[in-house]
This record gives C-alpha cells, structure tokens and sequence, in this order.
C-alpha cells in the first residue's frame, strides 16, 4: 500500500498546485468517435447503443487533447485534467493498456513558460532527490537540450544536417540501415539506443525542438522551421511527457491530419475513424495560442515513491 498512498498523495498535490495557479480541472468524455491521430497507436473499439436501438462505433481516447482544446477555443482559460487513457496492445515495466494522463494548457504560454512550470510541478510533488529504477536524479535544477544537440553528443551526427537522408545519418552514426529502414525509423532507433539511455539521470533533461517532421501538433519554430516548438522530459531514464507549443492553423493541421491516416492505413490497415470535424472547426473558430502538455501520472507516481514497475501504482 506505500506506493499507493504515495499516489493518493502526488494526486492530492497535483491538484493543489494548478488551483494555486488558477487552473480550473476539467473532465472530457472518454468514448469519442476520434480517439486521436497518432501513427502508431492502437485503440480499443467500442460501441454506443441509443434508447432507439441506433448503434454508433466509438473508441477509447489515447489522449484528451482534442477535447480539451475544444474547451480552449470555448474560452475556458487555463485547464487541467487527470483523465483516463488508453492504448492497446502496450505493456511492459513502464507501459500499461489503460493509464492515467496529466494533460493541462496554458493560453499565451511559450515553451520556456512550460518547461518552468513544469519543473516547477516536479518540484512541489516530489522529494528533492528521487530514485528510481536504479538512478538518483536531482530535483535543484534541470538541463535543456535540443534534440540537434543531443545527436551531435551522443550519437556524433548531425542531424538536422542529414534529414531525410537515412544513409548519411547511418554513415555519421556509424551504423548500419536496417532492410525498409527510412530516414524516420533511423531516428528513432538511435533516438531510444543512444539519446534516450545518457539523458535525465544526475538531473532532469526537457529535450527541445524536435525536427519538423515529427511536429505533431505542435507548431513550426518561427526562427527555424526545420524544427517544432515541442519538447520531451526525461528523468530517471524514463519519459515523463510530451509538449507542444500547440498549432492553430487549421488548414496546416487537416493536412498533417491526412498525412498520418494514409500512413497509419498503409502500415497497419483495418477500419479507422472518422476525421475528427469538430476539432477542426473548435481551430477555424479559433485556438487561443497556448502551450500544452501531456504528462504520465502513473510514471510521476513512479519517481514519487521509487517503484520499479509501472504495475506497483496502479490500484488494481
């Protein structure tokens, strides 16, 4: 019972630090006829049967980041919610089917507002020093560093230098391609082989300005468009969350939205779901700028109390 009083407790916290700051805690349905755009991850099917005996299919939400935006173009300010979330076929130390997301928006926020203010949430709910999984990292300060940097580092390429050029970046990485390995899947093996394993162990590490192409839905970097406005967290040797500066345009993000279904149905197939139409209209009605954040709570939970596997926090 240890980790989970420990959890209770972060909870607890974690909701006294956004009403501090005036953030008003939100809940947003769960079943949704668009469960998210990601590539890569698989949903959970379900169905709606009206009173009238009409039947309409539904999935389990990945994220509540269309909903909550939704809310932001409504105009309901700074938000926050502990939502329930899930993802298919995952599963492992860190990784469980259902989980708990920490999801909150900042209007006006940049991404140096939500580095500190995410630092500073870490600050509040844990201890100044945390173990975890067999590494102690220090809660007096963090580092920043560009996933540019972080390649030059640490797996000695450039990589910006070589976008969509997977045999140079193999050259400069001094490995081998694998057999259909692009550009893209190179990333990301040296990304989790190389970057991922020397990063947010003394301190924690927000690894900023992802290229473009993984952009998400985060915006384009005014200064450099070859890079997002989006940052990760990593502590630990875990990955703590995901934020972007959001994205307003909504002809840019329909697009981008087109790109990652026909990918997702040229990888994986099978039936899909509709484009989620209100999101995109809540955008042309008018996104506030504003900075967003998803973070895992279970892992949060994680650093709070020491646990070595994701399943000794969860309640059952």
């Amino acid at each position: 019972m240890g980790f989970l009083r420990r959890r209770a407790r972060v909870a607890a916290g974690v909701r006294a630090f956004f009403g501090a700051r005036g953030y008003l805690e939100v809940e947003t349905p769960y079943a949704v006829v668009a469960p998210g755009e990601e590539v890569h991850l698989a949903t959970f099917a379900t169905e709606q049967v009206t009173p009238e005996g009409e039947r309409r299919a539904l999935r389990l939400h990945t994220s509540p980041e269309f909903a909550m935006k939704k809310l932001l173009a409504g105009g309901v300010g700074r938000c926050f919610q502990l939502a329930r979330v899930w993802r298919n076929g995952e599963g492992s130390d860190l990784h469980a089917p259902e989980f708990t997301m920490l999801e909150w928006y900042r209007p006006g926020g940049t991404m140096d507002d939500l580095i500190e203010e995410t630092f500073a949430l870490l600050q509040a709910v844990l201890p100044p020093v945390v173990t975890c999984r067999g590494i102690t990292v220090s809660l007096e300060g963090f580092e920043c560093l560009t996933v540019a940097e972080a390649f030059s580092r640490h797996v000695g390429a450039d990589l910006l230098g070589t976008f969509d050029d997977a045999p140079a970046l193999a050259a400069q990485a001094g490995v081998r391609l694998r057999e259909g390995e692009d550009w893209e899947d190179l990333f990301f093996r040296l990304l989790l082989d190389r970057v991922e394993p020397a990063i947010g162990r003394a301190m924690p590490t927000f690894l900023t300005h992802w290229p473009a192409a993984q952009a998400a839905l985060a915006r384009k970097d005014p200064a450099d468009p070859r890079v997002a406005e989006r940052f990760e967290l990593f502590a630990c040797g875990m990955e703590l969350a995901n934020a972007f500066v959001e994205l307003t345009d909504p002809v840019e993000q329909r697009a981008r939205f087109e790109v990652d279904r026909a990918r997702r149905q040229a990888l994986y197939g099978g039936p899909d779901w509709p484009m989620d139409e209100e999101f995109l209209a809540a955008l042309e009605h008018g996104l506030p700028d504003c900075a967003g954040i998803a973070l895992g709570f279970d892992r949060l939970a994680m650093l709070a109390g020491g646990a070595d596997r994701i399943n000794q926090v969860l309640w059952l």
